[in-house]
């Protein structure tokens, strides 16, 4: 038989009384990009048979560059999204009552790369350069850092940056159209690296290491719905087997690539790019049971409110913003 958790094992057992199988509860999970390792958890739940176990019939939907996971969700499109903290607490000021359920992304994966031959050692030569910088919601923690330098964003000077608003690719840098560029560390930075440039001709800045870093990859679920138990239920079970997908995938990083690969329709990625992505993936997610740390959820306000003349958002959005009710009612 195979291994079910208690909250799962309780409804099979409800099923087989009532005098028959009853259909799994179906989850539409909508992803924040591509498919890719940032998101092997899922995928390992997937086929490992974790979202059967917890009898739960689970869509996967990936990503693009013109995707909003808030928008989706807003459309009943998804159940639950796949969104960085700082995108789904603005979506929530502006009228989306979005609400973090699970936190499976301990730590930020976000830096600033830059040629070194520009003479920035420091973040404070940041200044009358030109920064590539991503938007549609990712440009926050961005903005939240430069005001925490004094920094504007509103054209090349001594106190200043031109920002470039940088699609999702690293060609900005290569091109030198920018001095640096937005990446993720376990993917542009990577591709950079990978065009033949050496990781000593490249500074990078962590958000992590800046004291900026916002809590990202969190899941997000609407707080109407988070009223009827039965979806609070339902929630619970895909968070639980999908934790048990993230830790399988922190495990066994190889096997858990290649079941992405097996899930990317477009054939865009890569055997060495996935595994290499799995590995700095898992040290994001490594620690992490799923359950938001209240404390990590305050840093990330208070770097989005510390923006200056454009906060990320103007008010704190308390405690309504976030819930427990999910990942407490976790079976372990």
């Amino acid at each position: 038989m195979k291994h079910l958790t208690r909250t799962a094992l309780g409804v099979a057992l409800a099923g087989g009384l009532a005098g028959g199988a009853q259909a799994a509860d179906e989850v539409t999970l909508q992803l924040k990009w591509v498919t890719q390792a940032q998101f092997a958890g899922y995928y390992v739940a997937e086929a490992k048979g974790f979202y059967d176990e917890a009898d739960l019939d689970v869509t996967i939907k990936p990503g693009g560059p013109d995707i909003a996971p808030p928008q989706v969700i807003a459309g009943g499109g998804a159940d639950v999204i796949v969104e960085w903290m700082p995108a789904a607490l603005a979506a929530r000021e502006n009228g989306l009552p979005l609400v973090n359920v699970a936190q499976p992304f301990k730590s930020s994966g976000m830096m600033m790369t830059c040629w070194a031959d520009t003479g920035i050692e420091a973040p404070g030569d940041l200044a009358d350069r030109t920064l590539g910088v991503w938007f549609f919601g990712n440009e926050f923690p961005f903005l939240s850092w430069m005001a925490k330098l004094g920094i504007d964003t509103d054209g090349r000077s001594e106190s200043g940056v031109e920002v470039l608003k940088q699609g999702f690719n690293v060609d900005p840098l290569l091109q030198r159209q920018a001095d640096c560029i937005s990446t993720m560390t376990y993917n542009e930075y990577w591709q950079v690296i990978d065009a033949g440039v050496s990781p000593e001709e490249l500074v990078t800045f962590k958000y992590e290491d800046q004291g900026v870093a916002t809590l990202e990859d969190g899941l997000w679920a609407l707080e109407e719905d988070l009223e009827d138990p039965e979806f609070v239920d339902k929630m619970a079970r895909f968070v639980e087997a999908s934790m048990r997908g993230w830790k399988y995938a922190e495990e066994n990083p190889d096997e858990a690539a290649m079941i992405v690969l097996e899930n990317d329709a477009t054939g865009a990625q890569t055997e060495t790019h996935q595994k290499r992505m799995m590995g700095e993936v898992a040290k994001l997610t490594a620690g992490s049971d799923g359950t938001l740390d209240p404390a990590d959820y305050e840093r990330t306000v208070e770097t989005l409110l510390s923006g200056g003349s454009t906060p990320v958002i103007t008010e704190h959005p308390g405690d309504a913003a976030w819930t427990h009710a999910v990942t407490g009612a976790v079976s372990n």
